[in-house]
């Protein structure tokens, strides 16, 4: 029999799981988890703040799962390198383990800036794992102020979970705007005023340059008072596994459709990789919850002999604060690149639809998100906007819109 290793235990790490047990349903699974807690699901955290969930909901698998698929996990250690000559795993204060074939699942880890005084700052929190989430909720109070450096999807979720849980919150991003990095100026001044309604407060264009204990000096000269700081900056993938051992990595680990790396017998998966954005044509880290699973399950599909591909991947945000929900999806093309752009807008909702070569390439919709998928699915299968009614569906997202040959593969039959 076959020994499979995976490094990491989140959402990509049960993909790959189930990828191989669908091909091997015999040979030995050994997990690395540096976290102590089964899988979960990450962008719950939020919630739990919010008290909309528990410990036990934010569970991605039920209790039984890694024993029904016959997994061994080794909770809080941390895999510190890659043997590819001798084919082990080695563990930073354990044996090594040896592998037929691994999948480097190992996600991507907070930036922390060089900020002068930050070493005196005494709450200081990330907020990506439940570990951080359990720390930060057990150092707020009702009187807290709350400083959150970082306005993009990390930052702003936090603020929402701790709105209800501390006196004041700032937001500081040197950015011009909310989710620089997904909406654009007049999108982003929507989701910014929805925010300032539900009492956050924001400084854009603006960032902390040192600290000295609870006191924040901005690039811009004033001053920020607080009782706790989060960091919320950004993200960088996890990518020194492979490139110590000799594999290709740039943002991400790169990775073939296959989810194959360039040292034989290493696959990666989730948010550590960087693989084909199809709706832009280049590869990019696409750090999102439904590919890191369809990644991992491709992975190990193929580390136990079988043959799968995930050609499909794009970017996609599904978003909400305070009630107001945003989803983004695939690219935007401007009109000096040859694309076009339908739009529909109210003070409170916005439609766009972006298309290029006869292909709707992204959207970004605020307000009404329902029956999104069927914009997503036409990005990912690349379906020609010929082959539907796109005027019908530019208005409303019915499967009226396509043949009824689509209709009776998308439904089974159901017309």
């Amino acid at each position: 029999m076959k020994q499979y290793v995976i490094i990491g235990n989140g959402v990509a790490a049960a993909g790959c799981i189930e990828g191989i047990r669908s091909a091997d349903s015999e040979s030995r699974i050994v997990v690395i988890s540096e976290e102590k807690h089964p899988v979960y699901c990450r962008p719950l955290i939020s919630y739990y703040l919010e008290g909309k969930t528990d410990l036990q909901k934010m569970k991605y698998r039920r209790d039984d799962y890694y024993e029904k698929m016959g997994c061994e996990v080794l909770y809080g250690k941390k895999a510190v390198k890659i043997d590819k000559d001798a084919k082990t795993v080695i563990l930073e204060d354990g044996p090594a383990i040896p592998y037929d074939a691994v999948c480097v699942a190992a996600g991507s880890a907070p930036f922390v800036p060089p900020l002068a005084g930050l070493e005196s700052v005494k709450n200081k929190f990330s907020f990506m794992t439940i570990d951080d989430t359990l720390a930060l909720e057990a150092a707020v109070t009702p009187d807290s102020s709350v400083l959150i450096i970082g306005a993009g999807l990390i930052g702003l979720k936090c603020a929402e979970g701790l709105k209800e849980r501390v006196a004041d919150i700032t937001v500081c991003d040197l950015a011009d705007r909310v989710l620089s990095s997904i909406l654009d100026t007049e999108c982003a001044s929507m989701m910014q005023k929805h925010l300032e309604q539900n009492g956050i407060r924001f400084l854009l264009g603006d960032s902390a340059e040192r600290f000295e204990g609870n006191t924040a000096f901005m690039k811009s000269g004033r001053t920020v008072s607080f009782d706790v700081l989060v960091l919320a900056v950004g993200v960088r993938a996890n990518t020194t596994l492979v490139s110590d051992a000799g594999g290709q990595v740039n943002r991400g680990i790169l990775v073939s459709e296959h989810m194959e790396t360039t040292i034989p017998d290493v696959y990666a998966a989730g948010d550590c990789t960087e693989g084909e954005d199809i709706s832009f044509g280049q590869k990019r880290v696409l750090a999102i919850l439904p590919n890191a699973y369809m990644q991992g399950q491709c992975a190990g599909v193929n580390m136990a002999g079988g043959e799968a591909a995930f050609d499909k991947a794009i970017p996609m945000n599904s978003i909400g604060f305070f009630g107001m929900h945003a989803m983004t999806a695939g690219s935007y093309f401007g009109e000096n690149e040859g694309g076009a752009l339908y739009e529909e807008k109210t003070e409170n909702t916005l439609k766009r639809l972006f298309t290029r070569n006869g292909l709707l390439t992204g959207f970004i919709l605020i307000g009404h998100t329902d029956r999104a998928g069927i914009y997503t699915a036409l990005i990912r299968e690349k379906t020609p906007l010929d082959a539907v009614n796109f005027e019908l569906l530019k208005k409303n997202t019915t499967l009226a819109a396509f043949s009824r040959e689509s209709r009776i593969n998308k439904l089974g039959g159901a017309v």
